[in-house]
């Protein structure tokens, strides 16, 4: 049972969440692959026998670096894109509840004056 009415940005409010709960996985998920990279990278400058391919190793490297960064910057983006709109609809909200509250103390105020 509903105490409270449902605001009419409702939909928009949890779409931000999930937008939000993707933005954390895609993170994670970049950190993950960088990560692998590392790992892969250091297991192929760690071998002895195959010297030639040690170039492999140091691109496992730098990619492992651009990955994470490139995962950081795009998390940072959308994470302020997704505070700039939740603070539009916020306050959309707010404003909503206010000419509301406006508009009952307007009504209980004509009817006294009726009175």
């Amino acid at each position: 049972m509903r105490t409270k009415p449902v605001p009419a940005n409702t939909n928009e409010i949890l779409a931000l969440e999930r937008t939000k709960l993707a933005n954390e996985r895609t993170l994670l998920s970049y950190i993950r692959s960088s990560l692998y990279l590392l790992i892969g990278g250091i297991g192929i400058l760690q071998l002895k026998d195959f010297e030639n391919i040690k170039w492999l190793g140091y691109v496992a490297l730098a990619v492992c670096v651009i990955f994470l960064a490139v995962g950081i910057f795009r998390y940072v983006l959308l994470s302020r894109r997704l505070y700039k709109w939740n603070r539009i609809l916020y306050v959309d909200t707010i404003s909503e509840k206010v000419h509301k509250q406006a508009d009952t103390q307007e009504k209980s105020q004509k009817q006294e004056v009726e009175a």
